[in-house]
């Protein structure tokens, strides 16, 4: 789909690259994989033992589904005496609510993102990741939909820095939405509304169909790059793509996380997958989590 009202603020990759290197400073300190998953793909029988299971198997963060504002001291009771923080929420799209042209949608949309980012806050969550539509959720043409949320996004950057967190505009692949595909789009609108509580995030597994270069695409976006989705190629673990197509090359992460480490990345990764039928999650969630270590090491080794 051509996307001409994007033109004015997104960039080729080459181009990104470059304008990167203008646009931001050298980090004062090299990028880290802090690796965490969605409470729903952990193994356990409660949420204080998955959060046990991650710090075992050596990781950062849980992230966790919707708004979880009645869970609150569920939560902060499991993480209680650990290392394991709250990364982001997957909030989604309300229904394509927030861009309705049914104003009384928009409105509860609004309000329930809202309320999102005050649980978000209070958890002391990096955001909360919104898509502003998936398909058949809206009608209206692309250049619409950028005019409402260009229109509603300014308000809630203001309310999620007041929180203390974010919003997280996802791109997703075609197949799930004809609006945000890549991340220069999502950056163009971060750009434009030029709040610092409007943030995106990248998911590996969308980037393998949309985006050409893993790199150039966290470049393009990571001003605004507050959160990373991980999976493989078939969205299962990563490491798991040839338990399903075994005469193809496992989905490499090393570009993506060389450009993470080289831009000076500090927040999360997090799986959002599932897991190869027939497998262990007990056995094969640790042993993903070993090749994302494997992954970055070679990502990070001296050229």
């Amino acid at each position: 789909m051509q996307r001409r009202h994007f033109l004015q603020y997104s960039l080729t990759a080459a181009g990104t690259i470059a304008l990167a290197g203008r646009a931001f400073a050298a980090p004062t300190k090299p990028g880290v994989l802090k690796l965490c998953s969605q409470e729903s793909r952990l193994p356990g029988a409660s949420l204080k033992e998955k959060v046990a299971n991650l710090e075992k198997w050596g990781c950062a963060g849980l992230e966790l589904g919707g708004d979880p504002a009645s869970r609150i001291a569920e939560v902060k009771e499991a993480l209680k005496g650990t290392n394991i923080r709250i990364s982001a929420l997957c909030w989604g799209a309300s229904k394509g609510d927030l861009v309705s042209m049914d104003l009384d949608k928009r409105k509860a949309g609004i309000a329930a993102l809202k309320q999102a980012l005050d649980t978000a806050g209070e958890l002391e969550s990096t955001g909360v990741i919104f898509v502003p539509c998936f398909n058949k959720q809206s009608e209206l043409a692309p250049a619409e939909l950028d005019k409402i949320l260009w229109d509603i996004l300014p308000a809630l950057g203001d309310h999620a820095t007041k929180a203390g967190t974010r919003v997280l505009l996802e791109p997703l692949n075609k197949g799930e939405t004809f609006y945000l595909n890549r991340i220069e789009q999502a950056a163009a609108i971060c750009r434009k509304i030029d709040n610092p509580g409007i943030c995106l995030m990248g998911d590996f597994y969308h980037m393998a169909k949309e985006e050409t270069s893993d790199a150039a695409a966290f470049t393009a976006g990571f001003r605004w790059l507050h959160h990373v989705h991980l999976a493989s190629r078939v969205r299962w673990l990563p490491g798991q793509d040839k338990l399903k197509e075994p005469e193809q090359p496992e989905r490499s992460f090393v570009d993506g996380l060389r450009a993470l480490h080289q831009l000076g990345y500090q927040d999360y990764c997090s799986l959002e997958c599932g897991v190869a039928k027939g497998t262990d999650p007990w056995v094969a969630i640790p042993a993903a989590f070993d090749f994302l270590r494997a992954q970055w090491a070679e990502a990070i080794k001296p050229a």
